[in-house]
C-alpha cells in the first residue's frame, strides 16, 4: 500500500529526511517514533504529495507521489500538526467544504456521524474559532477520514485530547485497520503506539529500525529474568550464571539479579538449578518486561544499533 526507496527532502543545504526504505502493507497501522525535528512531519507530506522529495521514490495505493502527487492526495486523509480549519466557519460548514473537495456524495449523514462520535454535534453551528485545540483537533480527525481514504496519516492524533476523546480516536483507528484501512501514525505517545501499531519505525532523519515492538525488545534484550533472592548473589555465581549456555548477561540488582536469555523455556531452569547447587535461596522468578520507552531511548542513544 505505501512504498519508499530510498526518500528524501533537502531544504537548501539542510537535509530534514534522507534514505527512508519502507514497505507497509494494507490494514497495517504503523507508527512513526522519533524527537522532535527527526523529520516525521516532512515524511508524511512527503508521503501525501504534498511536498516533493528531492531524492528517492516512493508509491501510495500504487500511484507515484513524483508523478502524481494531485491523484496521491485523493486517496488519502491527513491530520497535520496545525488543523488548517476555517475558524469563520462551522462545524459543518468546515466538513461540508472538505467533502466538496473531495467529491462526497450526499456528506451531510457522514457529518452528523462524526461530529456525534466526538461530541461536536450541540456546537456545530458555532464557529470553529471559538472551539478549544481539543475541539478542532477532534473536528480536524473527522475531517481526515470524511471521503472514506485508503491510507490515513495521522500526526499526533491524540494530542491536546481527554482521555475519553483519546479512547475515541483509538477506537476509530482500530476500525478503520478492521475496515482495511491503512494507517501511518506519528506519536511521541509511547503506550499508544505499543497499544495500536503492527510495527514501529524510529525516525531519525532516517528509519533506524522498523518492526514490531514485541520484536524489537528482543533483538535489543533478549529476553529478561528478573531474580530475587534472600541476600546479595556472590560475584562468583554472578560469572557463573554469566557462562551459562544461553545466557548473554547477568546484572546484580539489590537482592537478586537481571538475565538476558535466549529461550525462557530452556534457560530459566538452568539459571535456577544453578543457584539451588550454589545455596542461594530464591524467593521469586519473573520475566522483565521492558516497556516501549527503553526500547526507543536505546534505538536513539545507540544510533539504531542493538
Amino acid at each position: 500500500m505505501i512504498r519508499a526507496e530510498k526518500l528524501g527532502r533537502r531544504f537548501g543545504d539542510y537535509v530534514a529526511v534522507e534514505d527512508v526504505n519502507v514497505d507497509i502493507a494494507k490494514g497495517e497501522v504503523f507508527g512513526v517514533l522519533g524527537p522532535n525535528g527527526a523529520g516525521k512531519t516532512t515524511t508524511l507530506r512527503l508521503l501525501t504529495g504534498l511536498v516533493a522529495p528531492t531524492s528517492g521514490r516512493a508509491e501510495v495505493a500504487g500511484i507515484s507521489v513524483i508523478d502524481e502527487p494531485e491523484r496521491v492526495r485523493t486517496k488519502v486523509g491527513i491530520l497535520t500538526e496545525t488543523p488548517g480549519l476555517y475558524a469563520r466557519l462551522d462545524a459543518i460548514e468546515n466538513l461540508r467544504f472538505y467533502a466538496d473537495v473531495y467529491g462526497v456524495n450526499d456528506p451531510l449523514p457522514k457529518i452528523q456521524h462524526y461530529l456525534e462520535r466526538f461530541g461536536l454535534w450541540s456546537r456545530r453551528h458555532e464557529p470553529v474559532g471559538a472551539f478549544s485545540k481539543g475541539m478542532r483537533q477532534k473536528l480536524a480527525i473527522a475531517r481526515a477520514v470524511l471521503h472514506d481514504p485508503e491510507v490515513v496519516f495521522l500526526d499526533e492524533p491524540t494530542s491536546a485530547l481527554d482521555p475519553e476523546s483519546s479512547r475515541i480516536v483509538r477506537d476509530l483507528v482500530e476500525e478503520l485497520r478492521a475496515a482495511g484501512r491503512t494507517i501511518v501514525l506519528c506519536t511521541h505517545n509511547l503506550d499508544e503506539a505499543e497499544r495500536l501499531c503492527d510495527r514501529i519505525g524510529v525516525l531519525k532523519r532516517t528509519l533506524l529500525h522498523v518492526d514490531t515492538p514485541k520484536a524489537l525488545r528482543r533483538k535489543l534484550y533478549g529476553h529478561l529474568v528478573e531474580i530475587d533472592t534472600l541476600g546479595t548473589v556472590p560475584d562468583a555465581v554472578l560469572e557463573a550464571l554469566r557462562a551459562l549456555e544461553g545466557v548473554r548477561e547477568v546484572t546484580a540488582r539489590g537482592e537478586g539479579c537481571v538475565a538476558s536469555i535466549a529461550d525462557p523455556r530452556t534457560d530459566t531452569p538452568r539459571l535456577v538449578s544453578l543457584l539451588v547447587e550454589r545455596g542461594v535461596p530464591i524467593l521469586r522468578v519473573a520475566e522483565q518486561a521492558r516497556s516501549l520507552e527503553d526500547v526507543y531511548l536505546d534505538l536513539l542513544r545507540e544510533g539504531g544499533r542493538p
